[in-house]
């Protein structure tokens, strides 16, 4: 079950540490700087302790697939707005075929078309090094279109990803958000 954790929880991290340096292959990264979440963020940590998802006050926890965790933000419509999921590493996915694994995830599960905008690799997250993708999809069913930064993150519990989500016509009022997610990603 998602439990709710306070944003300042240290979580066994020296707050006061700073990340390597981070390498970006794309400039569609260069925003990428790990560090805690904003003051005022809450938390959830994965079942078994791999990773911790931050998110803001206005997202709630909702229910996702076993083994991992999820909140979002629900629009005036009740439709999701912005949407944040950690889990574990589940497949065949590596830091170097991240780009092309992620896209034909996608495909496979419920897009009718995928597009990658950027990646990265080699961001040095709190607790791990990541690969990382900015791609655009198209679901099957309705029609919708997202735009999502997903990561691949190796720590040393293994690999987590971690998926920050919004609609495609919502990502200029939500890429804030998403990427502070993505920075504020602690991996244990």
């Amino acid at each position: 079950m998602h439990s709710p954790l306070s944003a300042s929880r240290n979580v066994g991290r020296d707050p006061s540490r700073k990340p390597p340096p981070v390498r970006a292959a794309s400039s569609g990264f260069s925003w990428f700087t790990a560090g805690p979440a904003p003051a005022g963020w809450l938390a959830m940590e994965l079942p078994g302790g791999a990773a911790v998802l931050a998110y803001p006050p206005s997202a709630v926890p909702v229910q996702s697939d076993p083994g991992t965790v999820a909140a979002e933000t629900a629009g005036t419509d009740g439709q999701p707005v912005l949407y944040l999921n950690a889990t574990p590493q589940q497949g065949s996915e590596t830091p170097a075929n991240w780009r092309s694994f992620r896209l034909a995830h996608l495909r496979g599960e419920h897009a009718a078309g995928a597009t990658l905008d950027a990646s990265a690799a080699g961001l040095a997250f709190r607790g791990g090094t990541g690969s990382c993708v900015l791609d655009d999809y198209v679901t099957r069913i309705g029609t919708h279109h997202y735009r999502e930064i997903a990561c691949l993150v190796a720590g040393a519990h293994g690999g987590t990803v971690i998926v920050a989500a919004t609609p495609a016509d919502r990502w200029n009022s939500e890429r804030g958000i998403l990427e502070q997610a993505v920075d504020s990603y602690d991996v244990l």
